[in-house]
């Protein structure tokens, strides 16, 4: 909206009005107000969500200091939501259809979030909404996202021109600073199911080559292949951010790193000259994604105000499962969805320590009568908490995990 307010301001010699176009300016401005949502609007919510006793009832797992958290307000993803999507909306071009992907991507999964929370507090029901609609809704919006990106016609990658040998195209133009005979490559802006995959040389990978032996009939099944992938992503990050979000602080810091990184990897692929100089896929208008992942660290970072131990508001299922599926789309959109186990480790290993603890139980107790458990809880955090130790020296080391992760995840760009 501001953007387009600039249409009308540049017509009039107002001193500041040409920072506005910037996606620099625009991004400090997303941060600064999702901030002062999450820490002066979050206060009020908090009030008015204790004096609709909207509590959480917490379950005795006989961890310490856990029954103390027995009726902190819930349903504070709501202060998270609101923080991304209203500077998003001031500060955003809504013309781009990718920040209208995620506009839709936060609001949907947000509002799944909401249902299961209102069940759980009004309904009294502690199992919420049904795992099997959370499931339809996260396949829903996979494949919303992958039609998308298949019919929308301003979803397309810049790649280099290859003749009937493989062999790329170039030519030669002057250089417009010195003027000088330079030979540059040949290319073109397609459609595309390519993403990045990290530590190889050529470091990009097809889904077509997947169903490369199909012939013809590759065209069209690539994209099958696509969207599988892209619901299993979505559906898995999305839960492991309901997982990890089990002490205070932890899914919110967590997903603010991580949202920082695939900010930083969004500006360089959607900026063509350090796409160029980093030898990445160049991705035209992705930019302005920089504007909405500014949005969404600065609702984590100021939820955080509230959220740290011990906390005073929990984000529910509300704030949980879209923080995971904004992650997850992001970086689907971005291109580096093969980064996501690399970049949200911490995700994985809470999804990974549940599956294991599930799976070996159930095989011991079919071979010998009894269940028994590699951790002494899962998710994995709380096997730290029954080892006794404290629930802030938990997250901070896991943060530390997490920002040693998106160092590491920022590396690939140039580690082949």
């Amino acid at each position: 909206m501001l953007y387009w307010l600039y249409e009308i301001l540049k017509n009039y010699d107002i001193p500041g009005a040409g920072m506005i176009p910037g996606i620099t300016f625009r991004s400090a401005a997303a941060i600064i107000l999702s901030l002062f949502i999450t820490t002066v609007f979050g206060k009020k919510m908090i009030r008015i969500l204790q004096r609709k006793q909207i509590g959480d009832e917490v379950r005795d797992l006989g961890l310490e200091g856990q029954m103390q958290k027995q009726g902190t307000p819930t349903m504070g993803g709501i202060i998270i939501l609101m923080a991304i999507i209203i500077p998003t909306l001031l500060f955003a071009r809504l013309d781009n259809v990718y920040i209208l992907l995620m506009l839709i991507t936060t609001a949907f999964l947000g509002l799944i979030g909401f249902i299961d929370d209102y069940i759980k507090v009004f309904k009294k029901n502690k199992q919420g909404l049904a795992g099997r609609f959370k499931i339809l809704g996260q396949v829903s919006l996979g494949l919303f996202v992958v039609a998308t990106l298949f019919i929308s016609d301003d979803v397309k990658v810049r790649e280099h021109v290859r003749d009937e040998n493989g062999k790329y195209l170039t030519m030669q133009t002057n250089d417009p600073v010195t003027g000088a005979v330079q030979e540059v490559f040949v290319t073109e802006e397609v459609k595309s199911t390519k993403t990045t995959i990290p530590f190889i040389k050529k470091n990009e990978f097809d889904y077509a080559w997947l169903v490369a032996f199909a012939g013809d009939a590759a065209r069209w099944l690539k994209w099958v292949i696509y969207a599988i992938a892209i619901i299993l992503i979505i559906t898995a990050v999305s839960n492991a951010a309901n997982l990890t979000d089990g002490i205070d602080g932890l899914a919110t810091g967590t997903s603010a790193i991580s949202g920082a990184t695939l900010g930083i990897l969004a500006y360089v692929s959607g900026n063509i000259i350090y796409a160029d100089y980093l030898n990445i896929m160049y991705i035209p208008n992705i930019g302005e994604l920089t504007i909405f992942i500014a949005a969404f660290i600065g609702a984590t970072v100021g939820f955080l105000w509230y959220n740290s131990y011990p906390a005073q508001v929990f984000m529910g299922d509300t704030g949980s499962l879209a923080l995971g599926g904004i992650l997850a789309v992001f970086a689907i959109i971005i291109r580096k969805e093969i980064l996501i186990p690399l970049l949200c480790g911490i995700f994985l290993v809470e999804n990974l320590s549940v599956i294991i603890q599930v799976t070996w139980f159930k095989y011991t107790k079919r071979k010998y009568g009894e269940g028994r458990r590699v951790f002494l809880m899962s998710p994995i955090h709380h096997h730290f908490q029954k080892k006794g130790f404290p629930e802030p020296k938990i997250v901070t080391r896991f943060w530390i995990v997490g920002i040693i992760l998106a160092v590491v995840t920022v590396a690939t760009l140039k580690m082949r």
